[in-house]
This record gives C-alpha cells, sequence and structure tokens, in this order.
C-alpha cells in the first residue's frame, strides 16, 4: 500500500493457500498480510470450513499487535474487523451493507444475505507481555449464485457491485488499520463501541440464541455492551451472551 498512514509492512499474495489463518498462525508477525487467490481450507467459527472458486473471493488474514494494556478489550477485535470490512464496501459502493452481531457482513437489500465472514484468532508474539492477533476474513466477490456454499450467501457482484478483488483488498487493509488505531488508544473506545452500533442491524432485533447445550434462548437484542458481548432482553429479564459461547444468533423476520 502507498499510503504514508498505513502500518502494513509487507502484503504477500500466493496462487493458493488451505487456510491464510492457519499461514500466519505458523509464524504470527504484526502488520503482516497473507491473501490468495484460492483458499482451499478456509475455516470460520466453530471449526466451519469451506472452499471458494478461484479467482472469485478475497480470502486475507493480517496480523495486529495487540499490547499487553489493550488485551482487556481483545474481545472487540473479531467485532471491529467486520466493521472494518463494512466501512470498506460501503466505501467501495455497496448499498445495504449491515453487521450481524458479532462480525458477519450482511447486505440488507438481498434479503439480509451474507457477503463477508470473519475469523479472528489470538497467538503469542515474540515480545514477552504482548501479543498478536490474525484477522482472517473472506469476502464474496464474483461468486454467481450457484457458486455460492448456501442460499443465505451473496457477492458484491450479485448485490450489483462490480469492483476487483485488489480494489477490495486495500480498502480493507485501510478500513482495518483505521479501526486498529482506535482501538489501541482506550479513549477512543466509547466512539469504536458507538460506530459498531450504528452498523450492527442486530440491535433492535428479535434474536433467538443457540447455545451448545442446544438451548435455544429467544429475546430481543438491545445493546452490545462494553466487552463486546450481545445483550438480549427475555421474559425472564436480561442476558449477556459472549460471541465464543454462542453457536448461531438467528435474526427473526
Amino acid at each position: 500500500m502507498t499510503d504514508a498512514m498505513s502500518p502494513w509492512l509487507d502484503v504477500r499474495v500466493r496462487d493458493a493457500v488451505g487456510s491464510t489463518n492457519a499461514e500466519l498462525l505458523a509464524d504470527p508477525r504484526p502488520w503482516h498480510v497473507l491473501t490468495t487467490d484460492h483458499q482451499q481450507a478456509g475455516r470460520g467459527r466453530l471449526a466451519r470450513s469451506w472452499e471458494t472458486p478461484a479467482g472469485t473471493a478475497v480470502a486475507l488474514s493480517a496480523c495486529v499487535p495487540v499490547p499487553s494494556a489493550r488485551m482487556p478489550d481483545a474481545g472487540w477485535l473479531p467485532l471491529l474487523t467486520g466493521l472494518a470490512v463494512r466501512d470498506a464496501l460501503v466505501g467501495l459502493g455497496l448499498a445495504g451493507a449491515v453487521l450481524k452481531w458479532p462480525n458477519d457482513v450482511l447486505v440488507a437489500t438481498d434479503d439480509d444475505r451474507k457477503v463477508c465472514g470473519v475469523l479472528c484468532e489470538l497467538a503469542p508474539a515474540p515480545v514477552p507481555g504482548d501479543g498478536v492477533a490474525v484477522l482472517g476474513m473472506g469476502i464474496n466477490v464474483h461468486q454467481s449464485r450457484v457458486q455460492l456454499p448456501v442460499e443465505t450467501a451473496t457477492s458484491l457482484a450479485l448485490c450489483g457491485l462490480e469492483v476487483g478483488r485488489e480494489e477490495v483488498v486495500v480498502a480493507v487493509l485501510r478500513a482495518l488499520a483505521h479501526r486498529h488505531r482506535q482501538w489501541a488508544t482506550a479513549s477512543r473506545m466509547p466512539a469504536l463501541r458507538a460506530d459498531y452500533a450504528a452498523a450492527c442491524a442486530t440491535l433492535g432485533r428479535q434474536v433467538a440464541i443457540h447455545l451448545p447445550s442446544g438451548a435455544v434462548e429467544p429475546g430481543e437484542a438491545v445493546r452490545v455492551d462494553e466487552a463486546g458481548r450481545l445483550v438480549i432482553r427475555t421474559a425472564h429479564g436480561d442476558r449477556t451472551h459472549a460471541a465464543g459461547d454462542v453457536v448461531h444468533a438467528r435474526l427473526s423476520a
């Protein structure tokens, strides 16, 4: 990237890899990025996996520093990653891009179909006391409806946005650097939380929280708390759920 304010030190492009996250986790260096034309063993939350047709999507992972002083807010890293992708896609001209808690990017104008998923993972860092995080994302760019793995997915092309994958990568990295700078300064967290809440279509909606036990808890999503957890209002009072403790957060019609 040519932006003088960009913190990114290296952006590697590979023809094909299994998982961009796994590659960076094996050698986690802050401000290094890996993207590929063909991700063959992509990973999502709860060990979900997928493969996209070559040349149709952006599979990208970025390694960022996690200073020890900011570790208490590390739960916001997946949320700010989704927000950064949404920022980038809106900037490129995508209408109707919203967030579903915690970090899916949906397109409201295409029946809330998913255009991007995020997987963030913490890793040890060479500097004692500090850490690094690998922020991974898969963005559907050129796929046709039949090339998508599920009916609830969409692509930028299907939403009427014709844009090159390189343009998407540049826009996402610029937005991600901005949101990370915001997160890295504790005094700027209220602004980050407000921006996230403004973009999150989950809030104010009826949701069904699917838990690992198989239980389903319905309620109204009322806010995201300071730790990035979703607070839902149920018949038995307000309940708080962390992303790592939830299998699905289904939006009701």
